[in-house]
């Protein structure tokens, strides 16, 4: 059971409810962890105008989940681990790609730096070089493309503290992790 409960979507009012309202239309449905941010109308404002807003970025969404999965992984987080998994293969990345990424690893070389670059952020807690900074960019990455690497990692960082913090119940089938 979660440690904060599930608030439900029905009794949130103004821009609360809209909120609510596009993630409904999004999932078809208010998953978990939204119930569980919503107990903040302004947390979970953060977290959803976030998804939307890097969902606009240079990034396509295939990469963006490849680097969740990774971040849930080392972070040890179930819940996104497995919502990930699954919004990546709707990404047009295939099951084996993302059980790639979540170690790590790609075979495709900008995807493998992006990936790396993403677990010094984590590991790291921020401290990066800029060496490693060149070395994405030599991969290929723009900077506003390594801007949104880091968006992306600390986006994945706040849905992760809230699914393990809050022991947000799975609404995805679970995934083992890597590590």
């Amino acid at each position: 059971m979660a440690h904060l409960n599930l608030f439900n979507p029905e009794n949130a009012t103004g821009k609360h409810k809209r909120t609510f309202d596009q993630i409904d239309n999004a999932f078809g449905g208010v998953i978990n962890m939204f119930k569980v941010i919503g107990n903040s109308s302004a947390a979970l404002n953060s977290m959803w105008t976030s998804f939307g807003a890097l969902s606009q970025g240079k990034l396509d969404g295939s990469l963006g989940e490849k680097i969740a999965v990774l971040v849930a992984d080392i972070n040890h987080c179930e819940y996104c681990l497995a919502a990930h998994t699954v919004l990546g293969q709707k990404a047009g990345a295939t099951p084996e790609e993302m059980t790639q990424a979540q170690a790590g690893h790609s075979e495709d070389p900008k995807t493998l730096a992006a990936l790396a670059f993403a677990t010094k952020l984590v590991k790291n807690r921020g401290q990066v070089t800029q060496l490693d900074v060149q070395t994405v960019r030599n991969a290929g990455f723009s900077d506003e493309e390594i801007a949104e690497i880091l968006a992306h990692v600390a986006l994945n960082i706040f849905t992760n503290y809230t699914n393990v913090a809050f022991d947000v119940p799975l609404d995805f089938p679970a995934i083992k992790f890597a590590a």
